[in-house]
């Protein structure tokens, strides 16, 4: 087995959000859950690598894609970034579900209607990173190592602090966190924000 850590490259687009898809369920497969494969990616990575491609770190196994980390070093931009020129095609593409519908697809088409929503408390800690990584990925250390990768790039371009939030059922990844560093910030009904100040 050949891991390694590398830079983004455009032909890894797809597998962004195959990926991401595969670890949707608070880290496990969440092929089954909905109908759409795409619309978890939309929202939650392909912005990041289109936007701030210099920030996504590809976990490879003899060069295909099994695991990610991305980000942003600077949520207040990315946020308007996204709202100019990512959500409105998708806004087209997806309409608003009925209220009625609580279907999972619909949770994720409104928060694409949505938007980011900046939270107040998580303001000082402006940078912030989502990471997925394939069960053949898990395991060895390489989590750890895509988390030194992003710090070191955010320190390299002097963001001074970053969050990221974790669903309240992901406890394998709660765990990883709180010894990778990470200090809890807020806990919400859902899910928990940690940060890391540089």
């Amino acid at each position: 087995m050949n891991l390694e850590i590398r830079p983004y490259k455009k032909s890894d687009f797809a597998e962004l959000y195959s990926i991401c898809l595969k670890t949707g369920d608070s880290g496990k497969d969440a092929s089954g859950l909905y109908k759409d494969s795409l619309l978890l990616g939309h929202f939650y990575a392909a912005p990041y690598a289109v936007f701030h491609p210099e920030l996504t770190f590809i976990l490879a196994e003899n060069d295909k894609p099994i695991g990610y980390i991305i980000g942003t070093n600077d949520s207040q931009s990315f946020f308007e970034i996204t709202e100019k020129e990512w959500f409105p095609s998708l806004r087209s593409k997806y309409s608003l579900p009925k209220e009625n519908d609580t279907s999972l697809d619909a949770r994720i088409i409104r928060l694409i209607h949505k938007g980011h929503i900046p939270k107040a408390e998580l303001l000082s800690y402006p940078a912030h990173l989502h990471i997925d990584i394939l069960p053949e990925g898990q395991g060895k250390g390489m989590g750890r190592k895509l988390i030194e990768a992003f710090c070191n790039k955010l320190i390299e371009v002097k963001a001074p602090a970053l969050h990221l939030e974790v669903g309240k059922r992901n406890t394998n990844a709660i765990q990883f966190y709180e010894k990778t560093g990470f200090k809890l910030i807020q806990e919400y009904e859902w899910s928990i924000a940690y940060g890391m100040k540089f």
